[in-house]
């Protein structure tokens, strides 16, 4: 009775090199290929949500990963929003890609726009590459992708800069709530909780098992000034700490 999951924990590397990645890297490429033409020719909120979030959903199933959604009821797929997410795990990004339901626009660092295929697909959708040591071109990109935006397209942000470690919640930079600000766009707060144990920062392991990706109430701006851009993150910040010690109680 006991031998089932030592058996499986055995095997499963066997499968994850010889099928998983595999299979993972053809699925990027066809996505990657099928999203510039749908994009330029159709629409790149078709692409986004029909080619991208698929992408994300096979990725996530493949390894297997049961996903739970929580607070949908605080979204409407008809709004823009700014998104911020803690950040855990590289596989935060198909979990929110290809669960969220939202056409959104990455804030992803230069590097990937240098990845093949991959970065054509992403730019012919309209993600924004950053470099992070360049603040003003950062900023500039960003404010211009923002008026590109069509009603019910977000930004997507991770505000931590990079991935925690730790597991702890690390401090927010500015820029995701500067952009609501600017733009009077609400900030929509997303607690994601389990992919540090799928996939851990700086290695390869990956493994099977149950992410959490739960919506808090937006935040509107509206009446907000950039000066308040402190108490925007801390706000955020606390919410999405909140969510994250719900899921470790």
């Amino acid at each position: 009775m006991n031998s089932s999951p030592s058996i499986w924990l055995r095997i499963y590397p066997l499968w994850l090199w010889l099928v998983y990645v595999p299979l993972a890297v053809v699925v990027t490429l066809v996505s990657a290929v099928l999203a510039v033409p749908i994009a330029l020719l159709v629409s790149p909120r078709l692409a986004n949500l029909y080619v991208a979030a698929n992408w994300g959903r096979m990725l996530t199933c493949m390894v297997p990963v049961k996903v739970e959604i929580e607070g949908l009821e605080h979204v409407d797929p008809d709004r823009s929003y700014v998104v911020v997410a803690n950040h855990q795990s590289q596989f935060d990004i198909p979990v929110v890609y290809g669960y969220s339901g939202l056409d959104l626009r990455w804030v992803a660092k230069a590097e990937v726009g240098r990845i093949p295929f991959v970065a054509a697909g992403c730019r012919a959708i309209g993600h924004i590459f950053i470099d992070r040591s360049r603040p003003e071109q950062a900023r500039n990109a960003i404010n211009r992708a923002v008026e590109r935006l069509e009603p019910g397209t977000g930004l997507m942000f991770f505000p931590e800069g990079t991935r925690s470690r730790s597991g702890k919640l690390q401090a927010f930079k500015k820029g995701a709530f500067r952009v609501a600000i600017d733009q009077r766009l609400p900030v929509l707060p997303v607690t994601v909780t389990g992919t540090r144990d799928i996939l851990p920062a700086d290695t390869l392991r990956l493994r099977p098992g149950r992410v959490k990706l739960r919506f808090h109430e937006p935040i509107p701006t509206d009446d907000m000034t950039i000066e308040q851009n402190a108490e925007l993150r801390r706000r955020v910040h606390g919410i999405i700490e909140a969510g994250l010690a719900s899921a470790r109680e």
